[in-house]
């Protein structure tokens, strides 16, 4: 116990004049806080990590823990503890923010964690969840090395904690350390208590610094560090502006600028300055107000300028230590559009785990593919990231419970994000459910109701934080409870990517097949056959709303669009199998994961309505209308990497699809039909080919990511194949190269290998392989090249398919006999043909008609 009286020695003296210097004596590898009298605020300050984010705040110039918690810390980003051999000098003044019988008895301990280290040696990854030597004092006022339950100073007359200073030295000795922890009392310098070891390894001098509060709320103020062995980082800062997104569609830039929970005498608002072409000076053009609950500033500015390189920089005046403002600054660049670049590079990932945080070695590899477009399609956080759990009230609370593991999420990317255009769609665990079938938007008690469990405010500040700068949506009206939507499209270098949301909208399983007794998307019924029952017409999928979407943007060729693509959350079929007797995907994280050559025998195909092979009809829906302009889809979700063909009616009708592997996989699918595909490619795997999926599907099986032992560490991680795809779009060649990478595998080695059946190369018009049942004439077009093409159904007057063609020739084939309407030429322009009364011919036949195109 700390005990009063003791003598003060000549080394504890030095240490506390050494520790008590004033801040101008402070040089480059020392630290000592300093926080605004003047301001409270949930957020620390750049320098800080806090843990949990809602457990602490700054108010009256000290650091306060107010939640009473298990192993609440505070780590210092800049100062980390090296490797080299030196000395240590820490000390922190703390007492009680409850001075009551009750805080007095809980059994807690606070003061310093020394050498806290991650898994991947990383700073941020220590913050996170490193471990490291504990030091301190506990509430029953004893000193401890190591634990509180061992190495603990002996004596009696225990100090309450209510204002006392903690000093901790240490010395090598040899090839270990010695550390010295003393107490004293501020106010008067008499020493209350010591206690060392001499038995500490250098390794536990190597790491992150952090406070800790543990089961105790206590403030803290005056945390000074100094010593030969402290490495100053001061480029670690985290904020104020954390991390931006921007995408740049159509001539109008959307960006926002992540900030953190800010207090109420701060800031209220983020400045956007840009350096023009020309000038080497920095230029507001905007400033917007930081949002509530989101924290975000988002930015839209009209007629960019896409035709060069623009730095930009968002600042921020944070009230600093002697209550003045100072402007902190983000940098980054908005890329000139590619519109004559030759190979556009899409990098899309899901399920963004903290397994692997932070993520060096796939944002390494990712910068290699040289991307233009980042696509992050759902999953962006889980409940779980970055450990303590989650809270869901009150609503503030729950706020910052999930801006915690957001921040995570850009603290990994932000710097693939700052220069480049990004899309983000949330997904069910982004919305803090296992699984979502947004049923419209209502108000849901249960997942499994259809709806959201989450009160709207929250899950609209969820969906504002990731998706505010995308652009505006198609149709804004919100869904139920005044929730927003997000389904839009871009145009960026010639590809247009529609985003839609495909969770939102889709109905319950559960209440549309009452017969199949559903709990968290898989039937209970064990007589319930879901290829022949499950399909339930009304059933929502993408709701009229969106398809009216995505049936205009199949035909809108204009702004130069010569790619089309689809982004949504999960996949259009059920790519998956478990054991037999399996009546959930529970099983999955326990299931062995197979070495290489290795085949389940049991597997069958899975019927997990999570998956947007669920409801059929409203999946052949979507498809229809996304073939009717010829896109390819990336999604997520499945965790498994997969690239198939949709069918609708018969195999190879629709479009090819990528979905990619997860970022970190903590529920590896799997792919182990018990039969052989249909028309397999020789030497493919036996997974691969023409297939039903568990409701009964069409689907075309190219190549499959199953998890495999793989060789690489750590096992937990690299074992259960996580990765990213990478899709590449040819403007000369109208072709589509689909990848799927290794989280560790580095794209630039020459014997770098991709996933077992990739790369893949498609050409564009496969994404409507559909079997022609007549033709049209060949178009030959004179006066323009590249037009773009459009086929309607006299009959019906429904666009049959549009399509951008390159060079000036093209033979439409068309599904029946009839006449049709063909458009030819620019579209928005006068540089247009049309063409009626154009009969169908047979197969055999070869006619041409030429069109030529009217100039200026």
């Amino acid at each position: 116990m700390l005990r009063r009286g003791t003598r003060i020695d000549v080394f504890v003296i030095f240490i506390l004049a050494f520790l008590c210097c004033p801040s101008a004596t402070i040089t480059a590898g020392q630290f000592r806080s300093a926080w605004p009298k003047s301001i409270e605020r949930i957020w620390i300050g750049p320098e800080y990590w806090s843990n949990r984010l809602q457990d602490w705040r700054i108010r009256q110039g000290r650091l306060e823990c107010v939640i009473s918690g298990h192993d609440r810390n505070v780590h210092l980003l800049t100062r980390q503890l090296g490797k080299q051999k030196g000395d240590l000098r820490i000390s922190v003044r703390l007492g009680r923010l409850q001075n009551n019988e009750e805080s007095k008895s809980v059994n807690g301990w606070a003061g310093f964690r020394i050498g806290a280290k991650g898994r991947f040696n990383d700073y941020r990854d220590s913050a996170v969840r490193g471990r490291g030597m504990n030091v301190g004092v506990t509430t029953a006022g004893e000193l401890f090395i190591g634990w509180p339950e061992t190495n603990k100073a002996q004596g009696t007359d225990a100090l309450a904690l209510d204002d006392i200073e903690l000093h901790l030295a240490a010395e090598p000795t040899g090839e270990s350390y010695k550390l010295t922890l003393t107490a004293n009392d501020p106010k008067t310098g008499e020493l209350l208590g010591s206690i060392s070891r001499d038995d500490i390894s250098a390794n536990d001098l190597v790491g992150n610094l952090a406070l800790v509060c543990n089961y105790v709320q206590l403030w803290f103020r005056d945390w000074k560090i100094s010593g030969s062995k402290v490495e100053s980082n001061d480029d670690q800062i985290f904020g104020p502006v954390l991390f931006s997104q921007y995408t740049l569609s159509k001539g109008v830039l959307k960006m926002t600028a992540q900030m953190p929970p800010i207090g109420q005498k701060d800031s209220q608002s983020v400045r956007l300055e840009v350096r023009k072409k020309g000038s080497d000076n920095w230029n507001t053009i905007g400033e917007a107000k930081i949002d509530k609950l989101a924290r975000t500033a988002t930015f839209r500015i009209e007629k960019w300028d896409a035709s060069y390189e623009t730095p930009y920089r968002l600042a921020y005046a944070l009230i600093g230590p002697d209550d003045k403002p100072k402007d902190y600054y983000f940098r980054g660049t908005i890329r000139r559009e590619p519109v004559n670049k030759e190979t556009i590079v899409v990098a899309a990932f899901t399920g963004n785990g903290d397994m692997g945080f932070p993520g060096n070695d796939i944002v390494r590899y990712v910068k290699l593919q040289k991307p233009d477009v980042l696509v992050f399609t759902g999953d962006q956080i889980y409940e779980s990231i970055g450990g303590y759990g989650y809270q869901r009230s009150p609503l503030e609370t729950a706020c910052l419970s999930y801006l915690r593991k957001w921040y995570l999420f850009g603290w990994v990317y932000r710097d693939l994000m700052r220069d480049r255009p990004s899309i983000c769609l949330p997904d069910d665990h982004d919305v803090y459910q296992a699984n979502l079938w947004g049923a419209g938007g209502r108000a849901a008690k249960t997942m499994d109701d259809g709806g959201y469990v989450m009160p709207p405010e929250w899950v609209n500040m969820v969906e504002r934080t990731q998706t505010s700068h995308l652009p505006d949506p198609y149709d804004p009206r919100p869904v139920e409870q005044g929730i927003g939507v997000y389904y839009t499209s871009i145009n960026y270098g010639g590809v247009s990517f529609a985003i839609i949301e495909d969770r939102k909208f889709k109905s319950s399983p559960t209440v549309m097949l009452p017969k199949a007794k559903v709990i968290n998307g898989w039937a209970q019924n064990p007589s319930f056959d879901a290829t022949k029952e499950a399909d339930v017409p009304r059933a929502v999928l993408l709701g009229d709303r969106q398809l009216k979407f995505l049936r205009n943007w199949s035909a809108d060729w204009g702004d130069g669009v010569w790619m089309k693509v689809v982004l949504s959350q999960t996949i259009f079929s059920n790519l998956a199998t478990l054991p037999r007797k399996a009546l959930n995907s529970r099983i999955m994280p326990r299931l062995k994961i197979t070495r290489p050559g290795e085949y389940p025998k049991d597997d069958v195909r899975a019927a997990d309505m999570d998956s947007d092979g669920w409801p059929q009809t409203g999946r052949n829906k979507a498809l229809r209308q996304m073939r009717r302009g010829f896109a390819f889809h990336i999604a997520g979700d499945q965790h498994l990497g997969s690239t198939t063909q949709y069918g609708i009616d018969d195999w190879n009708d629709a479009g090819f699809a990528l979905c990619v592997p997860s970022i970190a996989n903590m529920w590896p699918r799997r792919w182990f039909p018990p039969m052989p595909g249909g028309n397999r490619k020789p030497g493919s795997p036996k997974y691969t080919g023409d297939y039903l999926d568990g409701f009964g599907n069409h689907m075309t099986v190219y190549a499959v990511a199953n998890p495999i032992i793989s060789g690489y560490k750590p096992i937990n991680l690299y074992a259960r194949a996580p990765g990213y795809g990478i899709v590449k779009f040819n403007r000369n060649q109208r072709t589509i190269t689909i990848e799927c990478w290794p989280r560790w595998q580095d794209p630039s080695k020459p014997d770098a290998k991709q996933y077992i059946g990739w790369p893949i190369t498609i050409k564009q018009t496969d994404n409507y392989a559909r079997k022609a049942a007549a033709w049209l004439p060949t178009i030959k077009v004179s006066g323009i090249t590249d037009p773009v093409i459009q086929v309607i159904d006299e009959q019906n007057r429904e666009i049959v398919y549009t399509l951008r063609i390159k060079g000036t020739s093209f033979r439409p084939k068309v599904f029946k006999d009839g006449t049709y309407t063909v458009k030819v030429g620019e579209p928005d322009t006068a540089k247009m043909k049309i063409l009626q009364g154009v009969r169908s011919i047979a197969l055999d036949e070869n006619q041409t008609v030429e069109v030529k195109i009217p100039g200026k």
